[in-house]
């Protein structure tokens, strides 16, 4: 069983987003192989370090239907992840998400 998804990143900053891709692993909350879009973390750090960084949230989309949820930044490692109770909140709406048909509306 594939217990990792796909997930967008969006981190805020105050006057801009920055976007990256990555995997949400189900069983541990831990958000692997961040893969920034238009963004050189080398060069220009990571986004949480911004003065002007405001949150991050993660993306899960699912035949055109969309999960927010809310992520944590580890500042020093450069690691995202997402708390155990946001996570068990993510697993509940992803498996309503991913059982409902095409075109259906999704209720919370």
């Amino acid at each position: 069983m594939n217990l990792k998804l796909p997930i967008t990143i969006v981190d805020e900053l105050a006057d801009d987003e920055i976007r990256a891709q990555g995997e949400l692993d189900l069983a541990s909350g831990d958000i692997r192989i961040v893969q920034y879009e238009d963004y050189d973390i080398a060069t220009q750090g990571l986004p949480a370090q911004h003065k002007e960084y405001a949150f991050t949230v993660g993306v899960l989309s699912s035949g055109g239907r969309d999960i927010e949820f809310g992520v944590r930044v580890d500042r020093m490692s450069g690691r995202y992840s997402v708390t155990p109770d946001e996570l068990l909140e993510i697993k509940g709406r992803a498996a309503k998400l991913f059982s409902q048909p095409p075109g259906s509306a999704m209720t919370r």
